[in-house]
């Protein structure tokens, strides 16, 4: 999942994209309003964390056009204000949920794992066959022994259950596994999905379309419901 951070702190920043990136998310991070707004225009983010207190162009503002736009990607809200009056500004435009400054940084990711839980409008705990995945903890479990996953496969499982039973393209995988700077060919994505394909199967099985992507097959009686 790929999260753009807006915030104008450097520390803050820096700090939250390095605790993100470690459990997984691809970070992008905006220093001004401006970039935010840009990179919201040019990009497809699965949350946004945004300072109220941007330079160049103010974080509610970066909403009010964000939503403007009919974009219903979620967003937190991170402010040093001791007042309400922009944090129910900020919800009253749309923002999904808002912190005060400082924080807690265990919290924040709770948050994060609940809003981008919710958006994908699936339950705590996912089943696809003999694979479960919990989206709290983020623990995946093949006939209920934990798998050891890398960052990068957990990210793919990922993105590859919330589409279960739908191709998803080379080019949808690394959107969402990249952020700006960081550079993944489509085949390194292959061999991302070879190593985690190795972890699944055959409980799980990953389909290769030729030329198109990847499928994460759902069971038979799933199949059938549909």
């Amino acid at each position: 999942m790929r999260i753009l951070v807006a915030e104008d702190d450097k520390i803050i920043a820096d700090g939250l994209a390095r605790s993100l990136k470690a459990t997984g998310y691809a970070v992008d991070v905006a220093t001004n309003g401006l970039d935010a707004d840009n990179a919201l225009v040019a990009n497809t983010y699965d949350l946004v964390i945004l300072d109220l207190g941007l330079p160049r162009l103010p974080g509610l503002d970066v909403l009010k056009r964000l939503r403007s736009r009919q974009s219903a990607v979620p967003v937190l809200i991170l402010t040093a204000l001791d007042g309400t009056t922009d944090r129910v500004k900020g919800l009253d435009l749309g923002a999904d949920d808002y912190m005060g400054k400082p924080f807690d940084l265990q919290e924040l990711e709770a948050r994060v794992r609940a809003l981008t839980r919710r958006s994908s409008g699936t339950a705590p705990l996912i089943q696809c066959g003999a694979l479960t995945y919990d989206q709290v903890g983020r623990v995946a479990q093949l006939n209920g022994v934990s798998l050891d996953l890398s960052a990068r496969e957990l990210g793919l499982l990922e993105i590859l259950l919330s589409r279960a039973g739908r191709l998803v393209s080379k080019d949808q995988l690394v959107d969402h596994l990249c952020g700006w700077g960081e550079e993944v060919s489509h085949n390194a994505i292959e061999v991302y999905i070879h190593r985690l394909r190795k972890k699944l199967e055959p409980g799980v099985r990953i389909a290769t379309v030729r030329g198109l992507g990847y499928c994460l097959e759902k069971p038979q009686d799933d199949a059938r419901s549909r």
